[in-house]
């Protein structure tokens, strides 16, 4: 800490107490020292860093004395350090007011600019975005602590995403009293992407309000806002912090599949031709696929070991023998089991890989022991990812585990409501009400799928439902939309097309259905 000799040095690279230009922490240890102790000073930074708020005598003894049982006479020690050398003023007397029963508080006004700013830099190829400081928009109060908590947990949160680079909750932290200006955060914080959110309480009501921008260009990405109660205030952050992920990390990925379908071919790295496939693969059709998998093998020779792509690829050359595009057995479906079997090894910590590259493996090979160990592993890593939900509902549903394939997909959903790939997960709702018996249910999930994606697994699914439930007229029409995708369908050729991973009981009960809705068995 020093003395500050200008009245005009309205910045600095701590934070600046702002008693009359007086006073300036410097967290970096290059301002000129006066007297303080390190543990006083460690107790100027928590509350300082809480400036207005109530901060615990157990807080502070916990950060000024860390795994240390110490008496509370050394914090009341180190208190009276830090009023004596910091001084009183007629406004607010000390800066650091003692709230009884509950801690200290700091009071002065400050004003704060991210240390490491002038040395961040410019957005680079990999997505990344900043959570800058929910901020408060009723009185001072515990819900001041829940913004910051809730800044804290959803910047933690989109961390998990391993595509994503997430800027500390340090560094954002020191926008918290500071106007947005999209191009300076994106200069000051290196980001592309930025969001920002309001808190207001509204009687035994909270709502979160947010706002998702590309910072390079001021473009509007997504907004939208949330409500709960009071009650359980636990409860509601996990909710709403799940929702507010949920909702745009799908958004963060269209805006980056955009973004790379607009750079110049000769520009493009290993990631961006990912970005490309994954915009391919989103068509659904025979030629997206095949363009799909010519990217990613571009993509893996610029990158050998890029995971993503390893998974991708092997999820493609799954989707091709779904819809009769290659053969089920062959080199497509070889490629498909080694680049899954690679992904793995290579990326074992990415969700994204793990849930793609397990799903393939139980397709393929049906290995669903190693699937659901992967998958797993994927919700592990991060349970905010709606797709490994989506993925493990449709393989407990194959092994005949229906209430715990909707359970996962009832997660999935609520996580992720307007997920572009949603229909994976009608799907399974279909396959699961399926294997309990649940005839019109299934049908009623397996029509909702058909109405996002008309491709032939919900097609043959739907034939299966039809024949149970005795609608024959609903079948013929199936079956001729069917004859479209594959010229003979029969009953082994759509279980084959299937894929492997299914229980007996499974299997007997879809070819039970698909009989009754005249198919002929070869």
């Amino acid at each position: 800490m020093s003395g500050d000799e200008s009245a005009d040095d309205r910045f600095f690279d701590g934070l600046k107490l702002n008693r009359r230009g007086l006073f300036r922490l410097d967290p970096t240890g290059r301002a000129v020292p006066v007297a303080l102790g390190s543990r006083a000073f460690e107790l100027l930074l928590l509350l300082a860093e809480h400036e207005g708020m109530v901060v615990s005598k157990d807080d502070l003894l916990a950060g000024a004395w860390p795994g240390i049982a110490v008496e509370e006479s050394n914090l009341t020690k180190q208190i009276s350090a830090l009023r004596h050398a910091l001084g009183r003023t007629p406004e607010i007397g000390s800066c650091i007011q003692t709230v009884p029963g509950r801690g200290y508080r700091f009071v002065a006004a400050a004003t704060r600019k991210p240390a490491t700013a002038p040395e961040l830099p410019a957005p680079s190829e990999q997505p990344s975005i900043a959570v800058l400081p929910f901020q408060n928009l009723g009185s001072r109060s515990a819900r001041d602590y829940f913004a910051e908590v809730m800044t804290q947990d959803v910047t933690a949160a989109l961390a998990r995403f391993p595509w994503l680079f997430v800027v500390a909750h340090s560094v954002c932290s020191t926008y918290r009293d500071r106007a947005f200006d999209g191009p300076r955060a994106t200069r000051e914080l290196g980001v592309r992407y930025v969001l920002q959110g309001t808190v207001r309480a509204d009687g035994d009501r909270i709502r979160f309000r947010g706002e998702l921008t590309d910072a390079t260009t001021a473009r509007h990405i997504w907004g939208d806002q949330f409500d709960g109660g009071r009650r359980n205030l636990f409860a509601l952050q996990d909710r709403m912090v799940a929702a507010i992920v949920g909702a745009i990390e799908p958004r963060l990925r269209l805006a980056e599949i955009e973004r790379a379908s607009r750079k110049p071919a000769e520009n493009l790295d290993a990631h961006d031709f990912y970005l490309r496939a994954s915009a391919q693969m989103s068509k659904r059709t025979e030629q997206g696929f095949a363009e799909a998998v010519q990217l990613l093998h571009r993509a893996l020779d610029l990158d050998p070991g890029f995971g993503p792509a390893m998974a991708q690829l092997g999820y493609s050359r799954l989707m091709q023998t779904t819809r009769h595009w290659v053969a089920p057995s062959g080199p497509e479906a070889d490629e498909g089991v080694e680049v899954a079997r690679r992904a793995i090894t290579e990326a074992r910590d990415d969700p994204e890989v793990l849930t793609a590259a397990g799903h393939t493996l139980a397709f393929f090979l049906g290995d669903t022991d190693a699937a659901l160990g992967a998958i797993e592993r994927a919700i592990d890593l991060n349970p905010y990812y709606a797709h490994a939900f989506h993925q493990q509902a449709m393989i407990l549903a194959w092994l005949n585990r229906p209430e715990d394939a909707i359970a996962a997909a009832q997660q999935a959903m609520q996580l992720s409501p307007h997920d572009p790939d949603r229909f994976v997960c009608w799907l399974a709702l279909g396959w699961a009400h399926l294997t309990a018996g649940r005839y019109e249910e299934a049908l009623r999930w397996t029509d909702h799928a058909l109405q996002e994606n008309t491709g032939a697994p919900a097609l043959r699914l739907k034939l299966g439902l039809c024949g149970h439930l005795g609608r024959h007229d609903e079948a013929g029409t199936g079956l001729a939309r069917l004859r479209d995708v594959h010229s003979e369908p029969t009953v082994s050729a759509v279980m084959q097309a299937f894929g492997k991973g299914k229980s007996a009981e499974v299997v007997a009960h879809l070819i039970d259905g698909l009989r009754k809705a005249g198919l002929q068995a070869e």
